[in-house]
């Protein structure tokens, strides 16, 4: 252990968030949980899996709304991955604020530096904007040009706990479409 760590000094920690919409869903006569990926999510969930991991961030959790169109989007990107991380699917995922969503961040473990969440628009680009105090480059001009696009994800880090998680505390680092 270092002097730093042995005295409580110890910079934070450094996480990431990765924000990842679910891919292109269809509208059949089925109620808005259950609605399935279309043909085009289907083709473009695992190039997004892909691109994440090309990234080569390692999550340590990914949480996933319980509706179909999440669920299929993951299932598709996951296989893409170069491991699986624990997956918990969070029905408070489904139709949440930007308070659900921070209030879950939250919760997280502090044994988890990398988490990725796969949820809905208007919370997952809510939830980019806010937490996102600094930006890298262009990501915020690219995440903001056409919205946040099926299939797209935003990648925040910022420092320390997860209970810290509030407006403004991290740094866009990326933003990524499909179709960009």
């Amino acid at each position: 252990m270092s002097a730093a760590e042995l005295s409580g000094d110890a910079p934070p920690a450094t996480r990431r968030i990765v924000l990842l919409r679910h891919a292109k869903a269809d509208w059949p006569e089925v109620s808005d949980h259950e609605r399935p990926l279309a043909e085009r999510g289907r083709m473009d969930a695992p190039i997004a899996g892909r691109r994440l991991a090309e990234t080569g961030i390692s999550f340590g959790l990914a949480l996933c709304s319980t509706a179909t169109r999440t669920r299929e989007t993951w299932k598709l990107a996951v296989h893409e991955l170069p491991h699986r991380p624990r997956t918990v699917y969070e029905e408070r995922m489904y139709e949440a604020s930007l308070g659900d969503l921070i209030a879950l961040l939250n919760e997280i473990p502090d044994d988890i530096d990398d988490l990725l969440l796969i949820g809905h628009n208007p919370g997952m680009h809510a939830l980019a904007d806010a937490l996102s105090g600094t930006v890298e480059g262009d990501a915020l001009a690219r995440m903001n040009r056409g919205g946040f696009h099926t299939a797209a994800f935003a990648v925040i880090g910022f420092s320390g706990s997860w209970k810290s998680v509030e407006h403004g505390v991290g740094r866009l680092l990326d933003y990524w479409a499909p179709h960009e």
